[in-house]
């Protein structure tokens, strides 16, 4: 099923869904998968749940700057049992600025994976893209540390736990090292995270779905198949470059992607 077609879980259900995430996150306790509300394989039904969570997020004035590319591991994908990547909204609470400290009240059960971040300059609004259209929209890139996070308990998470579920996004982390993409090679560009000097992931900008402007050139166009195109200033996180780390508070991540330079993510210890 792809996220165009229309869902067969009912209206009440998905309300349901979409409450029990919305408890998790301002209780800051994990809740159970919201699978269960949701009818099997309905990836439509999935993203209604992360709708009616979007909307609300806009109604009480949250701000709209991007959007994030999950599942852009084609292992997971299989492991998952999809065949397509898939997305969540980036809101303007979310950016850390490289280095500062993450509270430990502000996520519940967190993990980093660095990724490419394309910040994005000129709107696109037709789902008839191509690779040239993504190379002549990209403004800059920038090396990021996406810290994601999970309301369903433990990370016991499926494909429609984590599309409910905002893609299982948190915070994320933008270096301050934007180039242009004049002489990149993203797909080779490779990447090492270390945390108090140690190697904790090491991945290759192939890693993101062969390239992550493939990646980006898929949320084009379905962004603009469902009615919420990229626009001008938008950032795209485009998909992880190596396996996700569970984050240990007290603790610095440093993720270091050949050409476009460092970025890092810290978290303060938790309170007493």
């Amino acid at each position: 099923m792809t996220i165009e077609s229309k869902s067969g879980t009912s209206p009440h259900y998905i309300e349901a869904a979409a409450a029990r995430l919305r408890a998790a996150s301002e209780s800051r306790t994990p809740c159970a998968p919201v699978r269960d509300v949701i009818v099997e394989g309905d990836l439509a039904g999935a993203y209604a749940v992360q709708d009616v969570g979007t909307a609300r997020a806009l109604s009480v004035g949250r701000k709209l700057v991007g959007r994030k590319i999950g599942l852009t591991s084609l292992a997971v994908q299989r492991q998952l049992g999809v065949s397509q990547p898939d997305y969540g909204m980036l809101f303007a609470d979310m950016a850390v600025p490289d280095g500062w400290d993450v509270a430990a009240d502000q996520l519940i059960q967190p993990k980093v994976e660095a990724e490419i971040a394309f910040v994005i300059g000129r709107d696109l609004d037709d789902e008839h893209l191509t690779i040239a259209d993504i190379l002549r929209a990209v403004e800059f890139a920038l090396p990021a540390i996406e810290i994601v996070d999970s309301r369903i308990a433990d990370w016991k998470i499926g494909i429609l736990d984590t599309i409910a579920d905002n893609a299982s996004s948190g915070l994320y982390v933008l270096g301050a090292s934007p180039k242009k993409l004049d002489g990149l090679d993203l797909r080779l560009c490779g990447m090492v995270m270390e945390q108090g000097g140690d190697e904790v992931s090491v991945g290759a900008g192939a890693a993101c779905l062969g390239d992550p402007l493939s990646a980006t050139l898929w949320l084009a166009k379905t962004m603009a198949r469902v009615g919420r195109p990229l626009k001008a200033g938008d950032t795209v996180m485009s998909g992880a470059l190596g396996p996700m780390v569970t984050v240990k508070r007290g603790e610095v991540y440093e993720a270091r992607i050949s050409g476009l330079g460092s970025v890092r993510a810290a978290f303060a210890k938790e309170q007493a």
